[in-house]
């Protein structure tokens, strides 16, 4: 089942997606958004399902402005370096530590709230950074209170998965000056993450049982048309399974809760083929579908040092 937020007739919702049409929710239930919905837990699942079969008034597809699927998610969190070749184009790749999955930890990151958009956005250049960056991935939904859980354990409490473009900037522009500390190139990537718009969430939310194995779905990243990222997540060091478990060690997640699982290699930082604007990027995930985002004009003038 593919569940999605939307805008029609200048009212935010959310529904049910069918090949060409949605299915409103809130008009058939007493369910008002996709994170009620989550939280109601299997008893809303089985009603959205009988609903799909029944409901006679559909909403034509094209007629709506689709949204994140979680505008505003109680918590997001990211993975850095989860696929061994992008470790190895960034330059992180560390051969001691080959395999990985079995001789050291995931690398979590959390995320503000204010980086979600949908698709369909144009994402604001930030005005800290000259050079901008995509990266496509498979990004998980929590569906159930969960705390210090197996693998196993962590894959049943999945509701279903989405598409991310980690969209990251670069360079920053407001080093002049600046004195160097040893952690400095640590922060100035992850505050490359951290601009309005750069988490692009959808097209909607495909529940966890039409996925059915996450360990074995094609990804490809256009820009342009033209392929940049092109990978399965079987490639991915860590599963979806162990992903969660170890997060949840780290914080108790809850329904809603996004967790991005890292990208594959083809990214621009590798080649210095950075996005240029109005540049289009397409981000397709199998048994998913597209997440569909446009660069936007760079800023006249860029934030500069305050230290002087």
């Amino acid at each position: 089942m593919k569940v999605a937020s939307y805008i029609h007739n200048e009212s935010a919702s959310c529904g049910i997606v069918t090949d060409a049409s949605v299915i409103d929710i809130p008009a058939n239930t007493e369910l008002h958004s996709i994170q009620e919905i989550l939280a109601t837990g299997a008893y809303a699942l089985n009603t959205l399902s009988a609903l799909s079969q029944s409901a006679a008034t559909r909403i034509p597809l094209d007629t709506v402005e689709l949204l994140a699927p979680l505008p505003r998610p109680g918590k997001i969190l990211a993975l850095a370096g989860n696929y061994k070749k992008h470790l190895e184009e960034s330059k992180w790749q560390d051969k001691t530590f080959d395999d990985q999955a079995t001789t050291t930890n995931p690398w979590p990151f959390i995320m503000p709230s204010t980086v979600i958009t949908g698709t369909g956005t144009e994402i604001r250049w930030p005005v800290y950074s000259e050079q901008v960056d995509y990266e496509i991935e498979l990004a998980i939904v929590i569906g159930q209170i969960i705390k210090c859980v197996s693998p196993e354990r962590a894959t049943a409490a999945i509701a279903g998965y989405t598409i991310a473009n980690d969209i990251s900037a670069r360079s920053v522009t407001f080093t002049d000056d600046r004195k160097n500390r040893p952690r400095d190139a640590y922060f100035d990537w992850l505050m490359g993450k951290w601009s309005d718009g750069f988490m692009p969430l959808g097209p909607w939310l495909v529940t966890a049982d039409e996925i059915g194995d996450p360990q074995n779905l094609d990804m490809e990243l256009k820009v342009n048309g033209h392929t940049r990222q092109k990978s399965n997540t079987s490639q991915m060091i860590f599963s979806v399974g162990q992903i969660v478990s170890f997060i949840s060690h780290l914080m108790t997640l809850e329904p809603g809760d996004i967790i991005i699982t890292g990208t594959p290699h083809g990214v621009a930082m590798a080649d210095g083929n950075f996005l240029s604007p109005g540049d289009t990027m397409e981000c397709t995930i199998e048994k998913i579908g597209t997440l569909t985002n446009m660069l936007g004009a760079k800023p006249e003038s860029f934030y500069k040092a305050f230290i002087r």
